[in-house]
C-alpha cells in the first residue's frame, strides 16, 4: 500500500519519480537545439484519433502556454541522466541536466532554457523536473517539481539539486529562484498531515502553475493546498483540500472498509467570474469519477464547482466560459490504461469528450485565440513527447 500511496504523487507530477537535480550554473536561457531528430515538419503530421501533431522529440512534456509573441511553451521534464542515481519507489532514477522549455512557433521548435534539473529511470521515462510554465509580459516563470517531501530529499543528491520544489523566474538571459515550497511546506505543513501514512506527513510536490501580474499561483499536489506567492517571493495558502473516506480496493487484504483519499491538486486557473480554481488528481485508490473542481475566493472555504471526473491533471476555461478538463488517465491511474481524455462542461451542465483516443498520458493544455487546443501528448516518455491540437468543436 505505501508503494501505491507514494505512486499518486508520483503521477501528479505526470506520472514522475523521484529524486536530484541542478540549475545551479547550468541553466542557460540561450537558445538551442531540440535533442534528438525533433521535426520542423511535424505540423503535417497525424497522430491517433486524428489529432494534428505540432511538435514532436519532446523529453516528457507536461505544462504548456502561449507567451505574449503569440509562440507556445512547453515546459519538458527531461529525461534524467547518468546520475547520480537513487532508489525510487519504482526502481532506481538518476539525475541529469536535462530539464527544458521548448519553444513552438510556425512550425519550428527550438529549446530556450537549457540545463534545468530532471531525475528518470534508466530509460529516461517517468521523468521529474519542469512541470509547468506561466508567462507574463517578457517574464517566464517555470515551476520545477521535486522528490516529493521537504528540502531534506532533495540534498540526497547534492548541492546541484537545489532547484527541486522552486518557482524559478526567467527574465532574459537571468534565471532566479523565486520561491521554495518544500522549506514552505516543512515549516508550515497547511493540511497537518491529513489522510498521510506516519512519516509521511511533510510532502511537497508543486505541480500547477499560474501566473498573474503581481502574483502567482501554485496547486501543490503533495501538500494538498493551493499557494499564493507575491511580488517578493513570500508564500501564503489561499486553500487547503480536504482528505475523503471512500471505498478500499478489491483484493488488497488489511485494509479497513474505507479508507482516507487526499485531494492531491494538480492544476489552478482563473475563471470567467475571477474565482480561482482547482483541479484535482485525487490520491490512491484514484477512484473513477472521484475527482473534482474546486471554486476558491481568498478567504473563504473551497467549494464543489464540478464532480465526475477521473484524475485530473489540467483545467482552463475557453472564451465562452466553459470548463475543460484533462484527464491523465480516462480508466483510473490502478486501470492500467494510460489514455487520456479532454472534457468539456457546457454552459448548461452537458458534457463533451473533444478528444480521447491518441491521447496518452497528456499533461497539460492551452486554448488558442481560434479555439484550438493545444496538449502535451506522451507526457512520461523520453524522446517521443508530442504537442498535438485538436481542432474547434
Amino acid at each position: 500500500m505505501h508503494k501505491l500511496l507514494r505512486w499518486a504523487g508520483i503521477v501528479v507530477s505526470l506520472l514522475v519519480l523521484a529524486a536530484a537535480a541542478a540549475l545551479g550554473g547550468q541553466a542557460s536561457a540561450a537558445p538551442q537545439s531540440p535533442s534528438g531528430a525533433a521535426a520542423k515538419a511535424a505540423g503535417a503530421a497525424t497522430a491517433a484519433g486524428g489529432l494534428r501533431v505540432v511538435a514532436s522529440g519532446l523529453d516528457n512534456p507536461r505544462g504548456i502556454a502561449f507567451g505574449q509573441d503569440g509562440a507556445l511553451y512547453v515546459a519538458e521534464a527531461g529525461a534524467g541522466g547518468s546520475g547520480p542515481c537513487a532508489p525510487g519507489p519504482e526502481g532506481e532514477i538518476c539525475f541529469g541536466p536535462t530539464g527544458a522549455v521548448t519553444r513552438i512557433w510556425r512550425g519550428t521548435q527550438q529549446r530556450v532554457l537549457t540545463g534545468l534539473p530532471s531525475v528518470a529511470a534508466r530509460d529516461g521515462s517517468f521523468a521529474l523536473g519542469p512541470v509547468d510554465v506561466s508567462l507574463t509580459g517578457a517574464r517566464q516563470y517555470v515551476l520545477v517539481n521535486g522528490p516529493f517531501g521537504g528540502p531534506q530529499t532533495r540534498q540526497q543528491f547534492g548541492p546541484d539539486a537545489d532547484a527541486f520544489g522552486r518557482l524559478l523566474r526567467i527574465t532574459g538571459h537571468t534565471v532566479r529562484f523565486v520561491a521554495d515550497f518544500p522549506t514552505f511546506e516543512a515549516n508550515n505543513n497547511p493540511d497537518n498531515g491529513a489522510g498521510a501514512q506516519p512519516g509521511l506527513e511533510i510532502d511537497s510536490n508543486p505541480n500547477g502553475l499560474l501566473a498573474r501580474p503581481g502574483v502567482r499561483l501554485v496547486a501543490d499536489a503533495g501538500g494538498n493546498d493551493l499557494l499564493k506567492v507575491d511580488a517578493k517571493g513570500r508564500i501564503s495558502v489561499l486553500a487547503v483540500f480536504p482528505v475523503r473516506l471512500v471505498p478500499a480496493p478489491p483484493g488488497i487484504p488489511g485494509l479497513p472498509p474505507q479508507i482516507p483519499m487526499q485531494s492531491v491538486p494538480t492544476t489552478v486557473t482563473v475563471g470567467p467570474d475571477g474565482a480561482y480554481y482547482v483541479g484535482e488528481l485525487t490520491g490512491f485508490p484514484f477512484p473513477v469519477g472521484g475527482a473534482r473542481v474546486y471554486r476558491v475566493v481568498p478567504g473563504e472555504q473551497p467549494q464543489v464547482y464540478a464532480s465526475g471526473f477521473t484524475n485530473i491533471i489540467d483545467i482552463a476555461f475557453d472564451r465562452q466560459g466553459r470548463l475543460h478538463v484533462l484527464e491523465i488517465a480516462k480508466n483510473g491511474l490502478l486501470s492500467g490504461d494510460p489514455t487520456g481524455a479532454l472534457i468539456r462542461v457546457n454552459t448548461d451542465g452537458s458534457r463533451q469528450t473533444l478528444a480521447s483516443e491518441g491521447l496518452v498520458a497528456p499533461g497539460g493544455f492551452v486554448i488558442g485565440a481560434d479555439g484550438g487546443i493545444y496538449v502535451t501528448n506522451n507526457g512520461v516518455f523520453a524522446a517521443t513527447g508530442q504537442v498535438v491540437r485538436i481542432p474547434p468543436r
